[in-house]
């Protein structure tokens, strides 16, 4: 039991350090820098889900060093414009790029 403990135990830690290592080939600084971005693109896809004008799940969200990138389709210039200014009042949030494509 003992042996499974510390080989699950290695096994998450392996993990870890990956994926912070991942954090520096995505250009950012730090570690931080990266779990930063996450918590961005977190709050504002689920502002997203929470907004009725907006769909969440057609709209993707991508962060690097505070720059979000919104891509995907709306269905209207409406809601393409209600998505970005949605990701510009999350705080942290420098700017904000809208590649999104409205198709009705």
């Amino acid at each position: 039991m003992k042996i499974r403990t510390a080989l699950a135990t290695a096994m998450v830690t392996a993990a870890l350090l990956t994926a912070s290592g991942c954090a520096v080939t995505r250009g950012q600084e730090t570690a931080g820098a990266y779990v930063d971005d996450i918590t961005l693109t977190t709050r504002i896809k689920s502002r997203f889900y929470e907004n009725k004008e907006v769909a969440g799940s057609s709209i993707s969200v991508e962060t690097l060093n505070g720059t979000v990138l919104l891509s995907g389709f709306a269905k209207s210039t409406n809601e393409s414009s209600t998505a970005e200014k949605i990701a510009r009042e999350v705080p942290g949030v420098t700017s904000v790029r809208n590649e999104i494509a409205v198709r009705p």
